[in-house]
């Protein structure tokens, strides 16, 4: 009889059928066997959570990591012991907020040895679309970038500039050669201003939805022309949603995702400057949209947007504010708290937050607890409670619009590839 290194049982262990009762086998870090949760194979250790849940290891696609270059925002160690804490196994690191950013072969390289012998999951990279850099994005693709991040309007960091629409054009023709995967900040230029005062509600009126949804049809339109897989990131109008499921039925390849602070904040709620971000956080009743686009199967992923900065750079000042949100630990209990008051399961949560992510990033040994597939697995007690308290969070600057919330659902312990996370630094660059 083969003798497995470890088996985790759980109750509610949530297989890609559903949640039921398993153990799920692990040997040379991969899911070796499933059997049911009275009849584990045999191992050389066992883990009986009982009733908490075991879900797969969460895949977090959209992740600034910001170093080398401003790792005094956030860096590989920091970044990736906060996803282990959260139960995120793997990440995806964008190309922007790094110097250099990762729009070269030779700036990935830079990146990954950056990131070499630090990460406590895996990583990941995306590359990035700038005008000028047409020609190397197929290298890009040869040296492992998962696809490419490019702006239709300011970035925010002047080394990450926009793309204007023969840019766009251009840069959707030639990923299409070869195959790739376009993601799109779409937020339309010409509809967006300066904010009219300090405070949230003209920091929000200076980005309306009529330019996230202009910026989407122009998306849609360029892929269509290219024949090309694109991908909406961070959507946060709900209005968006129409002319992606059209486009959908028409055959264009075009996905989208949300963020938790789409899904769990309001605009009439919002006081402090630690909830901007770009597209913004809108009113309540455009959040109930979003939870039905989920639903509905418009939005397939939910991913952090983990986009931190130094305290300094979170002034008082929305108009002048950097645009980030850091809830890269906290991105699990945020959406299960939301998902469940509104009568959704921890299948759901791993399809949005594992197995949708790891398909758009092409991580086809993520994702999801089967055989074959990296072990990688989250003890997570879905009725217990905790309330955020933000020294208690593992990304270098600590701040978040969250502390003092109340949320359910606690990470018990997570395993990357069969071994628990957040001791020695075992990630792999993939």
């Amino acid at each position: 009889m083969t003798m497995h290194d470890l088996v985790v049982r759980s109750r509610r262990a949530v297989l890609p059928d559903g949640p039921t009762g398993a153990s799920v086998a692990v040997r040379d870090g991969r899911i070796s066997a499933l059997s049911g949760y009275d009849a584990p194979p045999p191992a050389r250790e066992e883990v009986d959570l009982g009733e908490v849940a075991l879900l797969p290891g969460l895949v977090d696609t959209h992740v600034h990591v910001n170093e080398p270059g401003r790792t005094h925002w956030e860096g590989f160690a920091t970044a990736t012991r906060a996803a282990a804490a959260g139960g995120v196994t793997t990440i995806v690191d964008m190309p922007l907020n790094s110097i250099p950013p990762t729009v070269t072969a030779a700036a990935l390289a830079v990146k990954r040895a950056a990131a070499a012998g630090r990460c406590h999951v895996d990583v990941a990279f995306w590359g990035g679309a700038v005008p000028g850099n047409i020609g190397e994005l197929r290298g890009l693709h040869e040296a492992g970038a998962r696809g490419f991040k490019c702006f239709l309007s300011q970035s925010g960091v002047e080394e990450f500039p926009p793309l204007d629409a023969a840019g766009l054009r251009a840069a959707f023709a030639e990923i299409a050669r070869f195959g790739g995967l376009m993601i799109v900040h779409a937020e339309d230029p010409e509809l967006l201003t300066d904010p009219a005062g300090p405070g949230y509600p003209e920091f929000l009126a200076s980005r309306p939805e009529a330019a996230e949804r202009r910026a989407v049809e122009r998306v849609v339109a360029a892929a269509r022309e290219a024949g090309a897989r694109a991908h909406i990131p961070h959507v946060s109008s709900a209005n968006c949603l129409a002319p992606i499921e059209r486009a959908r039925r028409e055959g264009v390849a075009v996905t989208a995702e949300t963020c938790p602070h789409y899904l769990v904040l309001c605009a009439e709620e919002i006081t402090g400057t630690a909830a901007k971000c770009c597209p913004p956080v809108r009113e309540a009743a455009n959040r109930e949209a979003l939870w039905r686009g989920l639903a509905a199967g418009a939005l397939t992923c939910v991913v952090s947007d983990h986009s931190p900065s130094t305290p300094d750079l979170k002034s008082a000042d929305f108009a002048t504010a950097w645009g980030g949100v850091s809830s890269l630990q906290l991105g699990l209990p945020l959406v299960w708290t939301e998902a469940r008051r509104r009568g959704h399961s921890l299948g759901d949560i791993a399809r949005w937050m594992a197995e949708a992510p790891a398909a758009l990033a092409g991580l086809t040994g993520k994702g999801a607890l089967a055989v074959g597939r990296d072990a990688d697995m989250v003890a997570f007690d879905p009725g217990a409670a905790f309330t955020v308290r933000a020294s208690d969070l593992h990304h270098r600057n600590p701040v978040t619009p969250y502390h003092g919330r109340k949320l359910t659902g606690v990470v018990r312990a997570t395993w990357l590839r069969g071994r628990l996370a957040g001791g020695d630094p075992a990630g792999v660059l993939l």
